[in-house]
């Protein structure tokens, strides 16, 4: 009865809102006409502004603000997580990791997750704040998504975004912003979305807080660093973006007129927030780090006068000494503290006497958003190799499952994570699916730690896997490894990035033992980055990429593995071959660089995945070869399930100029997941707006639609040899 009544809730909280009973619940003499709901957001921020005294006003542009209680404002804190889940703050669902939901190729999936993350976020800042806590973690404003560009595998970030491909990263992330931010018809916005780290800003992490991005080429700059966030700004009406650490072309991103005046609020129209990474502003003074600004009060004024609205830091404390100094003004701070005010007011979150949504804790960690997860999960699994059809196992196989990452929960959470009340890891789902006597389970060996391999062997291993059939090896690396500026001293890795892409030696070599030994190897690789698996696909008969799949991962993989779910999932990222065919990870030109710039062959292309059936694409139909502004295109391709299960197929297109001998050789313009069942063909619609054909101009430095001729290629992946062409006339 519990159960169902936590389903029942969990379905139906997202559709109760306090609106019906607003007015009752506000007192209708209101003392000062910023604390009247019936005004509108701006209206009472330009009234309370008024109020203000500047050492208020100062105190409330840092994250942790503290109450004003002769105003009735209370605590807020700004600095929150969702990159996968509420994060950081007790009890949530985990959901895969982003670049893993990046290779679902299902924003509309996406949604639905971060649907859910909204609802768990809601529920738990009113629980914290009926318990009177205005903790970090705890408000309404997360700091996600993050939708840099992992144009390089080395990068430890690179897992929490969305993957190489600016397009895959502006639909995902719109996805994002939509379910935080909640419908527009909302009395109140649900939560506050963050796009960031504006800009150009995609690792070395040892050396963010000094690096400077320069030289950046324009065509990369409007071509693949900045086209995400213009999608999010100007479809998504993301309400916050947080510039990054780094310096871009001498002047720190925080503090840049170039990127947060000129770009972000004159040329896109952008009237939110903008906040600082954590540290950021003190980043302009500090030695040894970028050094351009004196002292605290002249880097915040600094960072003020550029736009920098809210800082994530203590230098802002110093706004006040620099309007006295007269480095700033009392004017040019409002200007800041009026657009806090308003996103306040938006959040519903300065009412005194009410929760504008009316969502219960039992959402958290519900069983719907436990299913979600697991769909997710199943979404994200990307098959990459499938010798002789070894996949999918039968259910009487005897299997041996080794390897570091086969019981490993914590791994499975990523990073930025919250903590869900149960995980199951590969080893848990195997021990559900099948009979305890089927199974051999040795972890053999951790992620980088020194064996010998020979000594291993020889004292017992092979024996207990003389029985076996398959062995399953759970490898890859983890968030312990990867991750934001961290402190790892092993061989292949450095402040949270890696400085090779291949798999650790103990694990090749273990692999390479196995194979010695004629063990037919499934390899599940976990990892929130592309794994250079050059020796493996020659060691082993299957590798299916789990990336890092949350709560319900270990399931997920089990599912994949035996059959009882068919993988569609598809690389937002290019598996190179080796670390080789890499350019220098501090050299931000796209020149060699994913799938759009490189001339080499990868291990596997950008949007491979494969299946437990076979699809073939027929010839593609359009309803014009030439388009006009305003016009679209639809684009009808029909592919058709030729296998013997029914599946999922990712149909992918991509946009080629062919005059241009300087741009990408292909880049994606459209996708969708579909389903088609075993025998049957389905007509893929695709529709492609004017604006689809945008392209880098280089007599303008603008991205538009060029007068000319284009190829719309499609097809399963972005391999040249998985694609059609059809030619296009743009007017």
């Amino acid at each position: 009865m519990k159960h169902t009544l936590t389903h029942t809730l969990c379905k139906k909280a997202t559709m109760l809102f306090i609106g019906i009973s607003l007015t009752t619940a506000i007192s209708a003499q209101s003392s000062y006409p910023y604390q009247n709901p019936e005004l509108t957001p701006e209206q009472r921020a330009n009234d309370l502004l008024q109020r203000l005294t500047v050492e208020e006003k100062v105190s409330l542009m840092q994250n942790n603000s503290p109450g004003i209680p002769r105003l009735g404002i209370k605590p807020y804190e700004w600095w929150n997580e969702a990159l996968h889940g509420v994060a950081r703050a007790g009890l949530a669902t985990v959901f895969p990791q982003t670049i893993g939901m990046a290779a679902s190729f299902n924003d509309s999936l996406v949604y639905k997750v971060f649907t859910a993350v909204s609802d768990e976020a809601r529920a738990k800042n009113r629980h914290f704040n009926d318990q009177g806590q205005y903790k970090r973690y705890q408000g309404l404003t997360m700091w996600t998504p993050n939708i840099n560009i992992f144009r390089d595998p080395r990068w430890g970030r690179g897992q929490e975004t969305y993957g190489e491909d600016p397009y895959l990263t502006s639909r995902m992330g719109t996805a994002v912003v939509k379910g935080l931010q909640g419908p527009n018809s909302a009395r109140y916005d649900k939560l506050h979305a963050c796009a960031k780290h504006f800009a150009v800003h995609s690792g070395p992490e040892w050396n963010r807080h000094s690096f400077n991005a320069e030289n950046i080429a324009p065509r990369d700059l409007w071509e693949t660093y900045l086209p995400a966030f213009k999608t999010l700004v100007q479809e998504a009406n993301v309400k916050e973006v947080m510039c990054a650490y780094n310096r871009f072309e001498g002047e720190p991103c925080c503090g840049s007129n170039r990127l947060l005046i000129d770009i972000l609020r004159n040329e896109w129209g952008y009237k939110g927030i903008v906040v600082s990474d954590c540290g950021a502003i003190s980043d302009f003074w500090e030695a040894k780090k970028h050094n351009t600004h004196p002292d605290a009060a002249h880097a915040s004024a600094d960072a003020v006068l550029s736009g920098t609205d809210l800082e994530c830091g203590s230098n802002y404390r110093k706004l006040a000494d620099a309007v006295k100094a007269g480095i700033i003004s009392e004017e040019q701070i409002d200007t800041s503290v009026k657009r806090l005010l308003k996103a306040r007011f938006e959040l519903g979150e300065m009412e005194s006497s009410h929760h504008p949504w009316a969502l219960p804790y039992s959402i958290v960690d519900c069983n719907e958003h436990r299913q979600l997860a697991l769909q997710m999960a199943h979404e994200t699994m990307t098959l990459l190799q499938n010798k002789k059809n070894i996949l999918p196992l039968d259910k009487q196989t005897q299997i041996a499952l080794i390897g570091p990452n086969a019981n490993d929960s914590v791994m499975q959470w990523g990073n930025y994570n919250g903590f869900p009340s149960q995980t199951s890891t590969l080893l848990s789902a195997l021990r559900t699916k099948l009979p305890s006597s089927q199974i051999v389970y040795e972890p053999v060996c951790g992620l980088t730690d020194e064996i010998n391999i020979d000594s291993l062997f020889n004292h017992g291993i092979l024996e207990k896997l003389q029985n076996v059939n398959v062995v399953i090896f759970a490898g890859g690396i983890s968030p312990k490894l990867e991750g934001e500026e961290m402190k790892v001293s092993a061989e292949g890795f450095k402040g949270g990035d890696r400085t090779t892409i291949e798999l650790p030696a103990v694990q090749r070599n273990v692999l390479a033992a196995l194979k010695k030994a004629e063990k037919r190897i499934v390899f599940v690789n976990f990892s929130g980055s592309a794994m250079a698996m050059t020796p493996e696909t020659e060691s082993c008969d299957a590798i299916l990429q789990a990336w890092y799949p949350g709560q319900a991962g270990g399931t997920a993989v089990a599912d994949v593995l035996f059959g009882d779910y068919n993988p569609a999932g598809r690389l937002p990222v290019t598996f190179y071959r080796n670390t080789a065919q890499l350019p220098d990870f501090e050299d931000y030109s796209m020149k060699g660089r994913t799938y759009r710039y490189m001339q080499e062959e990868p291990l596997f292309p950008f949007g491979h995945g494969l299946s437990y059936t076979t699809f073939t694409y027929g010839k593609a139909r359009v309803d014009k070869k030439s388009i006009s502004s305003g016009e679209k295109i639809l684009l009808s391709i029909p592919v058709r399930n030729t296998g013997h299960r029914n599946g999922e197929e990712v149909v992918q297109v991509y946009l080629r100029r062919p005059a241009d001998k300087e741009g990408p050789a292909k880049t994606l313009r459209a996708f969708r997941r579909v389903e088609i069942a075993k025998g049957k063909t389905r007509k893929v619609e695709i529709e492609l707006p004017y604006t689809a054909f945008e392209w880098f101009d280089t007599a303008t430095n603008t991205m538009r639609p060029i007068q000319g001729e284009y190829e719309l290629l499609y097809g399963s992946s972005s391999a040249t040899g998985d694609l059609q062409s059809i030619q296009i006339q743009i007017q």
